[in-house]
């Protein structure tokens, strides 16, 4: 089971294996309040599409609904993706860290979703 959490929200038993899905390091966490087990900054979205999506400032509605189809085909050529899946098979709960400030509007969500949908 993959679940959505913000990397600013204190760490949980419940949290299982801790992933951050961020291409950059979120800003004033330490690697200590992290309690990563791993970083997979590869599974993110590309600069070029992070960019893209944070210079529009109408996030909701039909720019999200565009940063999900672009986001999906990257993901759909990504190797990394398959990491990601062998850790779900290996954990029973994988806990996607994202540092947004609203983790259903971003690309944590999109990559859940992507990986239930393409097991």
């Amino acid at each position: 089971m993959f679940i959505v959490k913000r990397i600013y929200d204190r760490a949980a038993p419940e949290d299982g294996y801790r992933v951050l899905v961020d291409r950059l390091w979120p800003r004033g966490i330490s690697k200590e309040r992290a309690a990563l087990d791993l970083w997979l900054k590869e599974v993110a979205p590309s600069t070029e599409l992070r960019r893209w999506f944070h210079n529009d400032p109408a996030v909701e509605g039909e720019v999200f609904d565009e940063f999900r189809i672009r986001y999906d085909k990257e993901l759909d050529a990504n190797p990394a993706v398959a990491q990601l899946r062998d850790i779900g098979r290996e954990h029973p709960t994988v806990t996607l860290l994202v540092g947004a400030r609203d983790p259903e509007l971003d690309h944590g969500t999109v990559l859940k979703q992507y990986l239930a949908a393409h097991p």
